[in-house]
């Protein structure tokens, strides 16, 4: 087998935790393309070294003084080399790293550095080759990552290194400027790796065990996920689920190649698969629930509306013209609801509804806002009745009002709207029948 492993900031924070991923990564050598996030946390109290290099860009831009910022990251590196006892000097890297701040290389390559620099001493511990990203994970002009290019250029360099690191968060444009993906990106590069390499697994090793069925910041000692597809994952992460970077999907989905999500302080815990199909049902009825608060809902109601060839489209051109996302679009036989984000439409509301009396010509149209979503999502709905009725009942039991429920084409979802203030509670009523008492 062939592996790609990526290790986010909390698995690279310090010495003693790339002593772990050395161990993780020695202990399989199919192991064989290894993807490193930059330093993290180290405590609660302790910054990233990412956002330390922001600092530094900030500064400079500012026309400050960054050389003790700059000093405190040299720090962290030196730590991180003296405890894993390596002979490796990091002077003519930092010397390029200032100059090349004092340039002007901007933000995305200040902020690229600490991935670049962990890539170099992870090479160095491992002893496998290192490749700079720059070279390998391609931009075009306009900044948007060039997935053709980059698996042409990429699968040739890894065809010819059977071990080696490659540092996440960055490549570069057509002129040789770094550029980054968004935060979290190191996620997109392994995934981006694993395609390249033809690899039978892509894994992301992180701070937890893998997908959990609920937030444990609202269930205590939720379950945790052990299969999901990716078509859960994306209705999952939709509604604010995370682990892993949303975008990092894609690259595997199309190679078919399974995510497997690890704890690098648990490395015998299986942690959670993410893969294109399973025959393997799940533990429970659900897979996960996840929302979000803050939404807004504009109600529209129109005689015959469903016999009106383009109504739907016209109403939605409103929002459209604003710039506003829309986030759900549940409807009825002379009603439809659209779903927006509150802080997003607040400032632009009267805009929105005068374009939707302009273009649609509404009977009835009301705004209601503080409302929240909550997907509860599952391979094993569909096989399973009155999975909707269930979800009624719980909430009934708990005395919340159901503003909404919509249940996708698919079998695979269903979206729960409720009141801001009844999110926790709603979540809390989901998890209790699904997964605790399995009603």
């Amino acid at each position: 087998m062939k592996k790609v492993v990526k290790f986010g900031g909390s698995s690279l924070a310090d010495a003693e935790q790339f002593s772990k991923v050395g161990d993780i990564i020695r202990s399989d050598s199919d192991r064989c393309y290894v993807v490193p996030s930059a330093p993290g946390k180290r405590n609660t109290s302790d910054t990233k070294v990412t956002d330390l290099l922001y600092r530094c860009e900030e500064q400079f831009s500012a026309g400050e003084d960054f050389s003790a910022t700059l000093k405190q990251i040299r720090a962290r590196y030196d730590e991180i080399i003296d405890g894993l006892q390596l002979s490796l000097n990091l002077d003519e890297e930092f010397r390029r790293i200032e100059k090349n701040i004092k340039a002007g290389e901007g933000r995305d390559y200040a902020a690229s550095r600490g991935e670049y620099l962990n890539g170099i001493v992870m090479a160095a511990y491992l002893e496998y080759e290192f490749i700079d990203a720059a070279e390998v994970v391609l931009f075009d002009e306009n900044g948007e990552f060039d997935a053709d290019r980059t698996n042409e250029v990429l699968g040739t360099r890894l065809a010819k290194t059977p071990r080696a690191v490659i540092p996440g968060f960055y490549g570069a444009l057509p002129d040789g400027c770094v550029h980054t993906f968004s935060r979290g990106g190191s996620d997109i590069t392994g995934a981006i790796v694993a395609r390249a390499a033809h690899a039978d697994v892509y894994e992301n090793w992180t701070d937890v065990s893998g997908f959990l069925v609920a937030d444990p910041r609202i269930i205590d000692h939720p379950k945790k996920i052990e299969t999901i597809t990716y078509l859960e994952l994306r209705e999952l992460a939709y509604m604010g689920a995370s682990v892993l970077h949303e975008d990092s999907i894609f690259p595997v989905r199309k190679e078919g190649i399974p995510i497997n999500i690890r704890n690098t302080n648990d490395p015998e815990d299986e942690g959670t698969w993410i893969v294109e199909s399973t025959a393997k049902k799940s533990r429970y009825t659900i897979t996960g629930i996840a929302g979000k608060k803050g939404f807004c809902s504009v109600n529209i109601a129109k005689d015959m509306m469903n016999a009106e060839v383009g109504f739907v489209r016209k109403v939605l051109q409103a929002f459209e013209d604003q710039n506003i996302s829309i986030e759900h679009v549940p409807s009825g036989i002379d009603t439809m609801t659209v779903f927006v984000h509150e802080d997003e439409f607040i400032s632009k509301e009267q805009a929105v509804v005068s374009g939707i009396y302009r273009l649609a010509r509404p009977d009835v149209l009301e705004i209601e806002s503080g409302l929240a979503l909550i997907a509860v999502v599952g391979r094993g709905m569909k096989s399973m009745r009155g999975t909707a009725g269930r979800i009624f009942s719980a909430l009934a039991h708990a005395r919340i009002n159901v503003r909404m429920i919509d249940q996708g084409s698919s079998e695979l979802n269903v979206i729960i709207g409720v009141d801001n203030d009844d999110f926790e509670r709603a979540i809390q009523a989901v998890y209790q029948i699904f997964v605790e008492t399995q009603l």
